[in-house]
């Protein structure tokens, strides 16, 4: 059976009823409006599938498969087998594996790819590399490859994690009790496999200072998740949340990874810190951008549905609140609530009518700006420029 073969049979085990197409995401934006001269390029990608097909051409590698080698493993195709049993069900869980093995917006593999463009981008150190008796392929030793590879591992089992549900706040339509404490098992387990595949990948590739670089980064997204998981539970009228506490606990739980991983690729190679530092920046503000806009797609599209929900403490809702002052937040949210419930559609429309979310479209732009900074350190190249295209990419709005 060949790969192809096998991932529609895993696909066909979590409901797939036809081949999945690509989507076109984000749509064609105008350019950076802050700061930088590169954000005035006028020749960058419009399409984030564009940019990415591109950039993997740069590597060498299908990053859109990079975790599928482990995904398609013995172990977990038994797990899809039995996530089979959630279909009808609205655990979680099934979304995530849908996503994971779909060619759909979570499958990009952005950190994976990031991770290899500026592992080419910076090349060889002057000294000798602890990757030295690594093949090297299309200018990127294989040990930085393996760290892709782990990096992505490492994010897929946070969102395969993150997919168990609260037993006590379950309704009837969301599924029998018993499917969804079976797939808050399957949950838990096949995250840590992941996990273990993780740390296993750590280990072979015999670098203490990548392996607490990467133990740091683990750490830093269960700090950030708890923080995340904390507000939720008061997900709206929060009395502490601000935008520098929004940045510092968006960093942990979305940013540290990908900062981290770049600055480990660059440690593989042996790199100054001058080169670590900025690959870490690089990485810091790419995540950063990414997350706002995120946060931004349900202001920012011209078709969103009523019924999609937005969190209340994402980048422009928080925005929005310090502008307006808390007591004016507070009433705002209960002129939005009708029989006990928020209306998020007339609450959407609220917040694009203040501030919040032009800020936001600044503030992403601000990192995005901050990210070409740091990739100044970098000799012109392809990868470099496919760098910058993913910057662009992710702060262009129209």
């Amino acid at each position: 059976m060949n790969l192809r073969q096998q991932l529609w049979r895993v696909r066909r085990c979590l409901g797939a009823a036809a081949p999945p197409r690509r989507l076109s995401w984000p749509p064609a934006r105008a350019p950076l409006s802050v700061g930088s001269r590169r954000a005035q390029s006028s020749g960058s990608p419009t399409h984030w599938n564009q940019v990415v097909s591109e950039a993997e051409k740069i590597v060498g590698y299908p990053t859109s498969f990079m975790s599928l080698r482990c995904l398609l493993s013995d172990e977990l195709s038994n797990i899809a087998m039995q996530v089979r049993k959630l279909v009808g069900t609205r655990h979680p869980l099934l979304t995530t594996a849908r996503g994971l093995v779909h060619d759909s917006r979570n499958n990009l593999q952005l950190r994976g790819l990031v991770v290899l463009l500026i592992s080419k981008a910076a090349g060889p150190s002057q000294v000798n590399a602890s990757c030295q008796n690594y093949d090297m392929v299309s200018g990127i030793y294989s040990c930085q490859r393996s760290l892709a590879e782990i990096t992505e591992l490492i994010h897929t089992a946070l969102l395969v994690h993150r997919g168990i549900v609260n037993l006590s706040e379950l309704q009837s339509s969301d599924g029998p009790l018993k499917d969804m404490q079976f797939g808050n098992k399957i949950a838990i387990l096949s995250g840590d496999f992941l996990l273990a595949n993780a740390c296993n990948g750590l280990a072979l590739l015999q670098n203490t200072k990548v392996v607490e670089l990467l133990a740091s980064a683990l750490m830093d997204l269960v700090q950030g998740v708890y923080h995340e998981n904390s507000s939720a539970k008061e997900n709206h009228i929060t009395d502490d949340i601000g935008i520098s506490a929004w940045k510092e606990k968006t960093f942990l739980s979305h940013g540290a990874l990908l900062a981290k991983s770049c600055q480990a690729a660059m440690e593989l190679a042996k790199h100054g810190a001058e080169v670590q530092e900025m690959a870490f920046q690089y990485g810091k503000h790419m995540a950063m951008s990414h997350k706002i806009n995120s946060d931004l797609q349900p202001f920012v599209k011209e078709k969103t549905s009523d019924s999609v929900a937005f969190s209340l403490n994402s980048a422009p809702v928080v925005l929005h609140q310090e502008f307006l002052g808390r007591d004016l937040w507070i009433k705002q949210i209960g002129e939005a609530q009708e029989k006990g419930k928020l209306d998020y559609m007339k609450l959407r429309e609220t917040i694009k009518a203040g501030k919040g979310v032009t800020s936001a479209i600044d503030l992403c732009r601000y990192h995005g700006n901050k990210a070409l900074a740091a990739l100044e350190s970098f000799p012109p190249s392809e990868a470099r420029s496919a760098l910058e295209n993913i910057v662009f990419a992710v702060t262009r709005f129209s």
